[in-house]
């Protein structure tokens, strides 16, 4: 079965998504598609060599499919580059230290490469984005409301939403159904409407980077639509886990 490798959030941690490449190689030929989701880049000093390392795979391995995510969007606004010219959010998230390392970390020339990934990806029946549909610092979690979940979906049409601006590794179904809508206004009220609901699902595909030790991500396999959420040791303690329990069904 060919399977889809999906992370998100390895912030920098080039240990890290050596390990889970490792895990990944280990799978022998399973694997035919590897997908980052956003937030590449990170404020540690081995942030240009982990760009260095998904930019050149070495031989045999899988090229990434990347796409844009918080933290590249921080780059772009601290070089002058994002839609707002004040790293405001960064400023109040983590502080005047953490600003200047991200500006220490990320060479201009790399922002610049950034600048030119996918704001996300459509394949099949899958939309694979780094925040929602709406913003790319929205967090879809568990607690999210359905209505807001089906709304996500919805907008691009998709069946499956991969999502890791969270950094949780959760599945979240929505079971066939019906939804009622109607529209009253101050001449008239129009016949309510019914639309029909297919299963659908949003997937948090884990955080790989930002627990020293520790890296998570998913493996999709389309065919079937099974999600396997893999947790990867890496370090003094090595070693991986399969963990399928983060599921919530409406």
């Amino acid at each position: 079965m060919n399977k889809w490798a999906i992370l998100s959030g390895i912030e920098g941690n080039l240990a890290a998504y050596e390990a889970v490449l490792a895990d990944i190689n280990r799978q022998i030929n399973q694997v035919e598609a590897l997908y980052i989701l956003g937030d590449l880049v990170g404020p540690t000093p081995e942030a240009e060599k982990l760009v260095e390392r998904v930019r050149n795979p070495q031989i045999g391995e899988l090229e990434p499919l990347i796409c844009k995510g918080w933290w590249e969007e921080q780059c772009f606004i601290l070089h002058g580059l994002g839609a707002t010219g004040e790293a405001d959010d960064l400023m109040a998230k983590y502080g005047g230290e953490t600003v200047k390392l991200l500006w220490e970390s990320v060479s201009r020339q790399t922002v610049q490469w950034l600048r030119n990934l996918d704001f996300g990806f459509f394949e099949l029946d899958s939309l694979l984005i780094h925040g929602t549909t709406v913003s790319i610092d929205e967090e879809l979690i568990p607690d999210t409301p359905p209505f807001q979940m089906l709304d996500r979906l919805s907008r691009m049409q998709a069946n499956n939403l991969f999502c890791g601006r969270s950094g949780l590794a959760f599945q979240y179904q929505l079971q066939a159904g019906s939804v009622t809508t109607g529209i009253t206004t101050l001449d008239s009220e129009v016949s309510p409407q019914k639309v029909e609901i297919l299963p659908r699902q949003v997937v948090g595909v884990g955080n790989v980077g930002r627990t020293p030790g520790e890296a998570k991500y998913t493996l999709y396999t389309p065919t079937s639509n099974h999600i396997e959420f893999r947790t990867v040791r890496y370090g003094v303690s090595k070693g991986f886990q399969v963990n399928s329990t983060n599921r919530v069904a409406f």
